[in-house]
């Protein structure tokens, strides 16, 4: 009997040579199975073909509005025990939630019917209720927007911003005249002192504490005028700017609570038929509540999907389709992992009991490899770090360049280590084998007096010879040890480059000189489109998979800790 799902897709052609996943995906580090390549390649035909439904992804000329989406496939085994897959997509899609050919949302709101059925009542109950809500709630924004928009409150601002400066002023000036008159009396009292007699002393020096009093009550009346001043506009502004705050409270307040309510509704399944709601699995996390989004990836949604049809998951893949956005490297067509603040808390509980394959980040990829001492004395030493090997202990695996020195040079003292390379890119680091010698290593490398420079293999040709690139960085919190690009709240970040070479694959090998220190800089600079616009091959977070992230330390200039003596240090690339 042919299944009725809608959701569920039979590949177009064969699938008897393929093997089926022995595990389930490890989420948050994988290589597609090739059943799931097959699946995307298959959606991403979809996609481009369709004429159901327009969205702008920004793949033609027309940019305006354009935003890339991230679309996930699931392969299941139905209760017919045929082999297909299940798609999906995170947040909306053509302003939708739900879109045909694509699972539904969690809460299936935009599915609902008329029935019967006293759970699908209360589920319209509740949307009917959310909406009217909603309706409040943008109702309030418009408000706040149109008190903030006031051209009342920059004019008072301003206003109370001059008055503060006239006051400051004129205080100034009174408080230096009275500096005068104090140093004028000073002097009158030193000097009568041999002039005047006793009763003379007495007149003056009642006539001076007088000036004195004159001069404070001066003072006294200044100030109770000015402040007269600044409480009328004060008082005006507070009307504003309090209305503005308790509109933003109630906003706030009760969004907070209709979030609340609606993350209730996201009931997730684990294999066993167990539901948890959102508030509930984010408990036990550091934030506590969910972040604004949860639940609407294309993970989770794939996953209730299956678990609500009783189909077996084998393996899943998600990948980027349309313009990257602004903030964050996405590459067309690329393959990436669940995002680890809104998805590993909900995927840790939906997949709980699913055998999954190995999380790579728990193996030791350095076992086997050596770390190379280049030079060495009593203060410090230079080391060439192999590529996959950690700077210091993490929290899983302890081998790394912090305790190999501890091994090696068993006299080492203090903290050791200076500065740190990511664990994929191999290359230079200075090592310091005492506390002195830390203390003005890592003073040469705060100050920025130290010259490093990176050679890397570039993923395309860079037709500039050289150049520089200064894009602001953040941390993604929401997908660690990703980092964003933000002009707001991100850290400078400067970078120049120079082309060494092409290579016949059509790369581009190049110099990379960081002049600043930021986590993932290089590999930011080098993917991003504000960038060079070419990730650096083998980049894993920024670009695509390879042997190794093609990123090496070459070269490091900086003043020996104890003689002062520059030194430079250089190591050749094994790519």
């Amino acid at each position: 009997m042919p299944h009725l799902d809608p959701c569920f897709i039979n590949f177009s052609n064969s699938i008897k040579h393929y093997s089926l996943p022995k595990r389930f995906t490890f989420p948050f580090y994988y290589q597609p199975h090739p059943l799931c390549e097959l699946a995307a390649k298959e959606l991403q035909h979809y996609l481009h073909t369709q004429q159901e439904w327009q969205h702008n992804f920004g793949l033609t000329d027309d940019k305006n509005n354009a935003s890339g989406k991230m679309f996930g496939v699931l392969l299941v085994e139905n209760t017919q025990k045929e082999i297909g897959y299940l798609t999906a997509f995170s947040g909306k899609l053509c302003g939708k939630y739900t879109v045909g050919h694509f699972v539904p949302s969690i809460p299936e709101n935009e599915q609902l019917t008329s029935q019967s059925d006293e759970e699908t009542k209360k589920e319209k109950d509740f949307y009917e209720k959310f909406d009217v809500e909603q309706v409040e709630i943008n109702k309030l924004t418009a408000k706040l927007n149109a008190l903030e928009s006031n051209p009342q409150l920059p004019l008072l601002q301003n206003k109370l911003l001059a008055i503060g400066l006239a006051f400051q002023k004129e205080l100034t000036q009174h408080q230096e005249i009275m500096a005068v008159n104090r140093k004028n009396r000073k002097e009158q009292r030193k000097n009568a002192v041999q002039a005047l007699n006793n009763k003379g002393l007495t007149l003056l020096f009642n006539q001076l504490a007088k000036e004195s009093v004159h001069d404070k009550n001066q003072l006294k009346a200044l100030k109770h005028d000015w402040q007269q001043k600044i409480d009328d506009v004060q008082q005006q502004l507070n009307t504003l700017e309090n209305e503005i705050k308790q509109l933003k409270n109630e906003r706030q307040n009760r969004s907070s609570l209709l979030q609340n309510q609606l993350f209730q509704q996201y009931q997730l399944l684990n294999k066993d038929g167990c539901s948890k709601s959102l508030q509930d699995i984010f408990k036990p996390t550091p934030q506590q509540t969910p972040p604004s989004g949860s639940g609407d990836c294309a993970a989770p949604k794939l996953i209730q999907y299956a678990f609500k049809n009783n189909y077996n998951i084998l393996a899943m893949a998600e990948f980027w389709w349309g313009i990257s956005p602004k903030s964050e490297i996405r590459q067309h067509k690329n393959y990436y992992p669940a995002c680890s603040g809104k998805c590993e808390p909900i995927l840790n509980w939906m997949l709980t009991g699913i055998e999954q394959d190995k999380n790579p980040l728990l193996i030791n990829t350095a076992n086997n490899k050596k770390l190379e001492i280049l030079y060495q004395d009593e203060a410090m030493a230079i080391v060439n770090k192999p590529h996959d090997m950690l700077s210091v202990p993490g929290k899983h695996i302890q081998d790394s360049v912090y305790t190999r020195i501890k091994q090696l040079i068993p006299s080492a003292s203090g903290p050791i280590i200076v500065h740190r390379l990511d664990m994929s890119t191999s290359g230079l680091m200075v090592i310091a084998l005492t506390k002195r010698a830390h203390k003005q290593l890592q003073k040469q490398f705060i100050q920025r007096d130290v010259e490093k420079r990176y050679v890397a293999l570039l993923d395309g040709i860079i037709e500039q010879k050289t150049g520089e690139i200064t894009l602001p960085l953040i941390g993604d919190f929401y997908n660690r040890p990703r980092q964003l690009v933000c002009y707001e709240t991100g850290k400078h970040a400067h970078t120049t480059w120079q082309v060494i070479e092409y290579t016949k694959n059509n790369k581009t090998k190049i110099y990379l000189t960081p002049k600043t220190g930021r986590t993932h800089q290089l590999r930011v600079h080098s993917a991003h489109p504000s960038g060079l616009h070419t990730p650096i091959v083998g980049d894993d977070l920024y670009g695509t998979s390879a042997s190794r992230l093609h990123l090496h330390a070459e070269k490091l200039t900086l003043k020996h800790p104890l003689t002062k003596k520059e030194l430079t240090f250089q190591s050749a690339p094994c790519f």
